[in-house]
């Protein structure tokens, strides 16, 4: 059971690793997310049940989030639509090209071959797998990540979330840099959901539904655990969120709670840990002051 809730959070970190590149750099939530999570799902299991390879197949989830990305990224920059209502526009949109895609609400994997199966050479034991594969993707997406924001257009994607105005002094364009991270996220976010379709051996329409809670609790628990890091240490930090989350998830599940209202845990936790740092700011002034 904890290997494959170590699994699952490895898993679940390239989603928060994709949710990290709008919500931390640019700061402005993306609500594309719950639906190019499903897309990426939809897209490689479609593509596998047709014969296509998996890790093709995982490439072209990938390439479908980076255009729903796009999209959002059009409306918000040249429609001049807020960006939350951009990201739910798309979204809405996404159900119907998930349909569409599928033909159905749901697709199975059953007597498939998925990305996971690629090991089975090696005879590990159950799980073992995905903690592999999901590693290789993690150390991937971190590096590409960390190589991307250090370069000149890294920095000036940076510095479009740092300070837009300013960036724009320097001659940057700002409008091309949120559209290009709106695409590079919602790559990374239908990577995980590709993976994870793979992994949970479906694809569903309403798998999307409130999966950015999952995202953001991996961000905010990595942030409140180490505090201020370094851009590897902080990425890094996401999994170990991801993960610690998983086990948190596990912890209410072996408590008995009904697992109904799973997403309802779900959401407590996070509003626990986003409050956790403003119950610091108003306790430590006050000891600092006894002191």
């Amino acid at each position: 059971m904890i290997v494959s809730t170590i699994a699952q959070g490895f898993l679940w970190a390239v989603l928060g690793l994709g949710i990290y590149l709008t919500f931390r750099i640019l700061n402005f939530p993306d609500l594309t997310t719950e639906g190019s999570f499903p897309l990426g799902g939809a897209v490689c299991v479609t593509a596998i049940t047709h014969g296509i390879s998996p890790i093709l197949a995982t490439f072209l989830g990938v390439l479908a989030g980076v255009l729903a990305g796009l999209a959002t990224g059009l409306l918000f920059t040249k429609g001049k639509i807020p960006i939350i209502l951009s990201g739910i526009l798309v979204m809405s949109g996404l159900n119907s090209v998930i349909l569409f895609v599928m033909k159905s609400p749901n697709l199975s994997l059953l007597n498939q071959r998925k990305i996971f199966d690629s090991l089975n050479f090696l005879n590990l034991p159950p799980n073992f797998d995905k903690i592999i594969i999901s590693l290789i993707v993690l150390v991937i997406v971190i590096g590409s990540m960390i190589f991307f924001l250090t370069t000149n257009l890294g920095q000036a994607y940076v510095a479009t979330g740092d300070n837009e105005a300013m960036a724009k002094s320097f001659g940057i364009h700002t409008d091309c840099m949120k559209i290009l991270g709106l695409m590079v996220s919602n790559g990374i976010i239908a990577l995980s959901g590709a993976l994870i379709a793979q992994s949970e051996g479906y694809a569903d329409v309403n798998k999307g539904v409130g999966i950015i809670v999952i995202g953001l609790a991996s961000i905010i628990l990595g942030e409140l655990l180490f505090g201020n890091l370094t851009l590897p240490e902080r990425l890094i930090a996401i999994v170990i969120g991801s993960v610690l989350y998983q086990l948190l998830i596990l912890i209410v599940i072996k408590l008995k709670f009904d697992t109904t209202y799973l997403k309802l845990y779900s959401s407590v936790i996070l509003a626990v840990c986003l409050m956790i740092p403003q119950f610091k700011e108003k306790i430590l002034p006050k000891k600092e002051i006894i002191k």
